[in-house]
Order: C-alpha cells, then sequence, then structure tokens
C-alpha cells in the first residue's frame, strides 16, 4: 500500500492515512478483504508511532470500512459504496464552496465563475 505522509501538514498524521485509505477504496484499489498491513509494519514502514497507525485503523472501523479479526489482521470491509460516493460529494462541496469564495472575495463575478467553470470543464 502506497501511503504519503506530510510531516509539515497541520493534517494529522492519522488522518492522513485514513484519507488516503478512502480514496483507495472509493477508487477500488483496495477491495473488499483486502489485508491492511499490520500496525508494527506498517508503522515501521511509514515511520511513525504504532499508535498512530492503530488510530487510523480505529477510525476506519468505526466507519465501517475496515474489520479487525484479533490475531489476524484488519480488513478492508463490504463497505456501502453508496455513502461513500456521498461523502466524496460533500467533500467535493465544500471545496468548490470554497473556491466560489474566494473567487467572490477576488471581485470575480458568478458569471465570470460559471464561465471558468464550463472551461475547466471541457478540459
Amino acid at each position: 500500500m502506497h501511503i504519503i505522509i506530510n510531516h509539515t501538514s497541520m493534517t494529522p498524521i492519522y488522518e492522513q492515512i485514513v484519507s488516503q485509505i478512502k480514496e483507495d477504496i472509493i477508487s477500488g484499489k483496495l477491495t473488499p478483504g483486502t489485508a491492511l498491513p499490520s500496525v508494527r509494519a506498517f508503522s515501521r514502514e511509514l515511520k511513525i508511532s504504532a499508535l498512530t497507525v492503530k488510530k487510523a485503523y480505529d477510525y476506519l472501523e468505526e466507519e465501517g470500512l475496515v474489520n479487525t479479526v484479533h490475531g489476524k489482521g484488519s480488513f478492508i470491509a463490504q463497505a456501502n459504496q453508496g455513502l461513500l460516493m456521498e461523502e466524496r460529494r460533500k467533500e467535493l462541496e465544500n471545496d468548490l464552496d470554497q473556491a466560489v469564495r474566494k473567487a467572490r472575495a477576488g471581485g470575480v463575478t458568478d458569471e465570470e465563475i460559471c464561465e471558468l467553470f464550463q472551461l475547466i470543464m471541457e478540459e
């Protein structure tokens, strides 16, 4: 599994792990039943605390994305794709909202925002 940790980011490391694993689940890179690396092995690979990896795995389990079997490991759960896509839409909506606010604050009209969005969509 390929996880990139940004140590200078204001986002906590466990949240970086969670978001990247979620992305891999949504994109289909991680399918139900796929084993995640052990907490210790993953912490060594990422050069971070095992407690940080454990916190990320626990969070993913609370979200219903991972099942942990004592003594066996953690596995990608049979997630509800509809819920995952809804979460993705919420994130996208927030990103678009921030972009529109930033544009308006910079004096860009709504019409110009729409034109720019159409140009971007054509690419």
